[in-house]
């Protein structure tokens, strides 16, 4: 399996050492000039990269491409790679294929890191085997790649978002909804709110939506779209944690989430 990866960030280099672990022949792509330690990693590893510039002729050759969420869809040469039949993921679609843990996804356009953060401070605290990922801290990929963990806490954007075919979270939490990178998403709103919903499209009745019920973008798109997960909707003064508490499929009973 050859596996080319568009960005040399922490997404992309976790992605390499992912794609590399699972024996793939793997190839780093940067358009823009590497950090020192993502250089460092690269070559300590052995991952053929290069930066400053994109082989297309390389990438082409790829049977996967897992492309940055910072590179936009509609650049040229990506529309070439699709248009060709070649599957461009993000790295979180890439890691969600490699992992059994329970997955906890969040996404919105204002508080995610916090409610991200706290969400895996109060998973810590009671004890789980649970990592920090995605558009916070350390990458879905490296931290599948480094340890086995029992829960997944995701920041997820919605660029992030836009790269998945598969992923499904077990729980996923869409906080709310306001314009934001519109120039991403031909400045149309109903894109950019398709683009945050898409982190339940592959959810099922086992699993949790959990939405802002007092968010009008949110209700909005409710009205026309039929959602198969377990839905609960959270007024912003919601005070009732009860309802909240999911049952663990790794035991110690129920966790608040």
């Amino acid at each position: 399996m050859k596996t080319a990866i568009l960005g040399a960030g922490e997404s992309g280099v976790g992605a390499a050492l992912l794609a590399q672990k699972l024996g793939h022949e793997v190839f780093v792509s940067d358009g823009g000039i590497l950090k020192d330690n993502f250089r460092q990693e690269l070559t300590d590893k052995g991952i053929p990269y290069e930066e400053s510039k994109h082989t297309w002729t390389s990438i082409f050759e790829a049977d996967v491409i897992i492309k940055s969420p910072g590179i936009p869809d509609g650049l040229p040469p990506i529309q070439t790679l699709r248009q060709s039949g070649k599957e461009i993921i993000s790295e979180i679609e890439f890691a969600g294929r490699h992992t059994a843990a329970t997955i906890i996804g969040i996404t919105g356009s204002n508080g995610k890191t916090t409610t991200t953060r706290l969400t895996y401070h109060l998973f810590k605290t009671a004890g789980l085997n649970v990592a920090l990922g995605g558009n916070v801290g350390t990458s879905f990929a490296r931290n599948i790649t480094e340890n086995k963990y029992d829960y997944h806490v995701l920041e997820l954007s919605s660029f992030q978002l836009d790269g998945i075919v598969h992923f499904r979270p077990n729980v996923a939490i869409l906080l709310n909804i306001t314009p934001d990178h519109l120039d991403r998403y031909e400045y149309k709103m109903e894109n950019y709110v398709r683009s945050k919903f898409r982190i339940a499209m592959n959810q099922q009745p086992e699993d949790i939506l959990i939405l802002n019920a007092d968010d009008p973008e949110v209700q909005n798109h409710l009205k026309s779209k039929h959602l198969a997960p377990r839905l609960i909707q959270v007024p912003s003064r919601f005070a009732d944690t009860k309802r909240l508490a999911i049952s663990s499929p790794h035991g110690g009973g129920r966790e608040g989430a």
